[in-house]
């Protein structure tokens, strides 16, 4: 991928229509990284809707900036047996609609949730009862111990129960959250602009606002998301004060650190893990020997320079199946990723696994740069690895609409997709995603492992770390048998804000508790 220089940036920049300023000072003004197609949560895992739903859902449980777990929507909860859990939820807790926060609502969205998330199926197969006892306390029975707040904490979003009985296979109609902003959709324009309004009916908890957990506090009257492809044209509008909030592409980041108007900030420590998803439904990526011989074609090296540029500030390798630095993370089999590449041996192991030159359907999301250099990068390696690479072109909507389908390639599915999981969701194997392999009910790509659906139920079935510590071990030793995917780097990146916006909560976009001055 060729990288922009500094005189196009500032040629484009200059070239590029003005973002109409909003009438209000108590407006904060920020450029996703693609534009909102998804609105439900539950649906997709795309960052871009998860960041729009942390603004108008709230949780039963937060976790604070050491990632320890905290009640949220909850009063409290009490635990008899370490299996029989009582939960109380907070009193005076409203919808956007005026409606109360009942205990049944809470039931329908735990169910809802947990039908799709790694963590709530493990929490679902465990549990007997999933009960309403009141209009403000819920029973969860389960056979063995399970950490209940770990699980609920991760994204079991809470909206009405007619909207949670939307099947999850199907996309909710209505954005009615309890949180702190309302979801204007009479001003959402499709690949142009969100808007959300501060909910004065929300109830804040008491103690310190500390990443999803706390007191959710909105201090700002509204948020608009502006939503820019281009890179040029949204570090114009950086430049010039017309956008508050914006995670830049690496190639532009010093650029806007020069300006005195822009202050770059790190506000996630953990990160974004990228990776090669295989579809495992399908030929020729249903068979794990020709996964195991891409192990020797990617680097994760290349990938990262490809991406974010030579500044290793801003990425890492060594990546296995755990976030780097967690109680988790270990080197085992890590080899496979950083012995010396050779093509020539991938196209023999290809030959001898059984490719026999399928077309291989890559998505390319055009329109979300980091992600389009790391696809660009992987079919490359494809194609030099021997394989027919079909590289089709598309916005990131329609990708990750794309990404849901089953069906073989030829009838509009796909066989390889290029994005990230975020480092927080990948510290262990209770939420994380990629990990799963359990076939249709995993995440898009549908991997199939008995033995990593057993080595997962071993570590839930303990609580000592260190056993725990050893069977993930053993989980990343299985993973380079089976796949599920292939770790391309650890990516980090400072986020650029106008120097109006300050106390920003610390990980992924979160706009409560920030401010304007």
């Amino acid at each position: 991928m060729q990288r922009r220089t500094l005189l196009t940036t500032l040629a484009a920049s200059l070239a590029a229509p003005a973002i109409v300023r909003a009438e209000t000072a108590r407006t904060l003004r920020y450029i996703p990284e693609a534009d909102l197609a998804v609105l439900d949560p539950i649906w997709t895992t795309a960052n871009v809707t998860r960041n729009h739903a942390f603004m108008v859902f709230d949780t039963l449980y937060g976790f604070d900036d050491a990632f320890n777990v905290q009640p949220q929507m909850l009063e409290g909860h009490s635990v008899s047996n370490g299996t029989d859990w009582a939960l109380t939820l907070r009193p005076g807790l409203r919808f956007h609609n005026g409606e109360p926060v009942l205990a049944r609502d809470v039931i329908a969205s735990i169910n809802r949730w947990a039908s799709r998330d790694a963590f709530g199926q493990a929490l679902l197969a465990n549990a007997d009862e999933l009960a309403a006892t009141d209009d403000r306390n819920i029973r969860i029975r389960l056979r063995k111990p399970f950490p209940v707040p770990r699980a609920l904490a991760n994204s079991a979003l809470i909206m009405p129960e007619h909207l949670a009985r939307t099947d999850a296979a199907k996309q909710v109609a209505e954005m009615i959250g309890s949180g702190p902003f309302r979801f204007l959709a009479n001003e959402r324009v499709a690949g142009a602009r969100v808007a959300y309004a501060k909910f004065d009916g929300y109830v804040p908890r008491e103690g310190v606002a500390s990443f999803t957990a706390g007191p959710k506090r909105a201090n700002i009257d509204r948020v608009e998301w502006l939503v820019i492809p281009d890179a040029s044209t949204a570090a114009a509008a950086m430049l010039a004060g017309e956008a508050d909030w914006w995670g830049p592409p690496a190639d532009l980041i010093a650029h806007l650190g020069k300006s005195p108007k822009i202050r770059l900030e790190r506000i996630d420590s953990t990160g974004g893990i990228a990776v090669l998803r295989f579809n495992h439904l399908h030929p020729p990526f249903d068979n794990p020997a020709i996964r195991r011989a891409l192990l020797g074609a990617f680097s994760q090296e290349d990938c990262m320079t490809t991406v974010a540029g030579d500044d290793r500030s801003l990425w890492r390798t060594g990546i296995g199946v755990f976030t780097p630095g967690s109680p988790m993370a270990n080197e085992a089999g890590i080899e496979v990723l950083n012995s010396p590449r050779n093509l020539a041996r991938v196209r023999t192991d290809l030959a001898a696994a059984g490719y026999k030159g399928e077309k291989i359907v890559v998505m390319h999301p055009a329109d979300l740069p980091e992600v389009a250099a790391m696809t660009l990068y992987g079919a490359d390696v494809l194609t030099k690895s021997g394989m027919n690479v079909d590289l089709q072109t598309m916005d990131w909507g329609t990708l990750i609409q794309r990404r849901s389908k089953m069906e073989p390639p030829a009838q509009g599915g796909w066989n390889v997709v290029f994005t990230s999981l975020n480092g927080s969701g990948t510290m262990d194997p209770a939420g994380h995603i990629g990990l799963r392999a359990n076939g249709v009910k995993a995440w898009a790509g549908w991997p199939t492992s008995p033995a990593l659906e057993a080595l997962r139920d071993a570590w839930f079935d303990t609580q000592d770390v260190e056993r725990q510590r050893e069977i993930c071990i053993r989980i990343q030793q299985q993973f380079w048998q089976d796949v599920p995917y292939i770790p391309l780097g650890q990516r980090f990146g400072p986020i650029a804000f106008n120097r109006r916006v300050g106390n920003v909560p610390r990980g992924f976009p979160l706009f409560y508790g920030a401010t304007l001055a």
